[in-house]
């Protein structure tokens, strides 16, 4: 048993009231996304490391947001306990104009001198995304002082619940090896291990098949 699992398995579960997040909770839900990810090897890659790293975490996260919230499956919880961000079967690849849209955000985030290392990396990670059809989790986010407690398995069991009515697969890309265990009780196994190129971290690629 590993760390991750021992502390979830002691620590009470936290029940929440699981909805979908709406564009009024933006502000709220990126804040707390932040704080999940405020440790995240690939947002701090991602991120340009110097005394606006916390904000630039922050445009990170509100970018994910942006990106999942208009398929309308973005769930959190009533005290905007975590998030899980998703992108339904064929949406998750970004189009001409969305990139142009949240450009100026993912600068912010970047900076301009880093973006071009930036998106070549990103092509190389996006050239491992399967082509079949399947939901793909962004991001899964759950307040620090909230983690261990079953939050992140609530918060994907909506469209996991989904994908095994519809009998489709489901897609994710972890950068903490300590979440693989959470993933893998929800089904995922990894399919590959994968170094982000341009300074990037290793990622794990993680496919759920639908039971």
């Amino acid at each position: 048993m590993t760390q991750a699992e021992s502390r979830e398995k002691t620590r009470e579960p936290l029940a929440l009231n699981l909805r979908k997040a709406t564009a009024a909770d933006r502000q709220r839900l990126t804040a707390t996304m932040a704080r999940a990810f405020d440790d995240d090897p690939f947002a701090n890659w991602f991120a340009a490391q110097d005394k606006r790293r916390a904000r630039r975490i922050y445009d990170f996260m509100d970018v994910a947001f942006r990106l999942t919230s208009p398929h309308g499956d973005v769930y959190t919880g009533d005290g905007i306990e975590g998030g899980a961000y998703w992108a339904p079967p064929g949406k998750w690849k970004m189009g001409a104009l969305q990139q142009m849209l949240l450009l100026p955000a993912m600068i912010r985030t970047t900076t301009v001198r880093r973006m071009p290392g930036v998106l070549s990396a990103l092509n190389a990670v996006e050239k491992k995304h399967p082509h079949e059809p399947h939901y793909y989790l962004l991001a899964l986010g759950v307040e620090p002082t909230l983690q261990g407690r079953s939050v992140g398995s609530q918060l994907m069991a909506p469209i996991l619940e989904r994908c095994d009515r519809e009998r489709v697969p489901a897609y994710l890309e972890s950068s903490k090896e300590k979440n693989i265990p959470l993933y893998e009780r929800n089904g995922f196994e990894v399919t590959e291990h994968f170094r982000v190129p341009k300074g990037g971290p290793p990622i794990w690629l993680m496919w759920r098949d639908p039971k």
